[in-house]
């Protein structure tokens, strides 16, 4: 448990529970003062070259541009965009083809603002449940769910959800840039990889976020996902993979 941005904050990141390879997600929390700071997961693409490195590499690029930010608005937002481009670039630059997801929210007192490349998610959710933020994964069946087209159940359990079409080191990739968003005591932010969104529905995400204290719901989500992994039930969802998660909540 940490403090940041007059809230607190839990971080966790680990590899799938049925792997013996190294852990491709990556995260971090950057406190640039009492009220300002910047949250960052990242998972890189498994399957492809490098994909641990190039998790890393978003991660370390964010934080270079991040020195060089004066705590404006204007100045904090661009810097993590050159963040970014810069992350894209150098892992375009390592030549194997590896790529790398990204979702980020930087906080400025009570105000959010999201940053997401690719199907890790951002979410915010109020104290009695309400979804005020959930961004749209950069994917077929990501887009599919904003359209209508599929439902969450149809969604959680297609056999092209792992297809991503936004990344960073591709040559197309693109920054998705939310708007602001005034954050509520008590609102909580869910930052994660979709090792948790595809073990776990979103009424189950929000039933276990929204009330009780910030380490009981990040532990509740924890154990539930890697049980899931484990345990595969043709009731539930189950795709066993690395899971990371940052989750904020505002005590303000």
């Amino acid at each position: 448990m940490h403090t940041c941005c007059s809230g607190e904050v839990v971080i966790y990141t680990h590899r799938s529970p049925q792997k013996e390879t190294i852990n491709e997600d990556s995260a971090a929390l950057f406190c640039l003062n009492n009220h300002t700071g910047v949250f960052v997961v990242a998972d890189g693409m498994g399957g492809m070259p490098s994909a641990r490195e190039a998790s890393a590499l978003a991660i370390t690029s964010i934080h270079g541009s991040l020195k060089n930010t004066s705590l404006q608005n204007s100045s904090l937002r661009e810097n993590i965009l050159d963040g970014i481009e810069q992350a894209s670039f150098r892992i375009n630059s390592l030549g194997v083809g590896a790529g790398s997801t990204l979702a980020a929210v930087e906080i400025n007192g009570n105000i959010l603002r999201p940053y997401h490349v690719g199907d890790s998610m951002i979410l915010v959710i109020g104290q009695k449940g309400k979804i005020k933020l959930q961004t749209t994964s950069h994917s077929p069946v990501g887009y599919a769910v904003q359209a209508g087209i599929l439902d969450e159940d149809e969604a959680i359990h297609h056999e092209e959800r792992h297809l991503v079409s936004n990344m960073l080191g591709s040559s197309e990739m693109h920054i998705e840039v939310g708007p602001a968003l005034t954050l509520a005591r008590y609102d909580t932010v869910v930052l994660a990889t979709d090792g948790l969104f595809d073990n776990l529905l979103m009424s189950e995400i929000i039933e276990r976020t929204r009330k009780g204290s910030l380490e009981a719901a990040s532990t509740s989500l924890i154990e539930e996902c890697n049980n899931r992994m484990l345990h595969p039930s043709i009731d539930q969802p189950s795709k066993p993979d690395d899971m990371t998660l940052i989750l904020y909540r505002r005590s303000q």
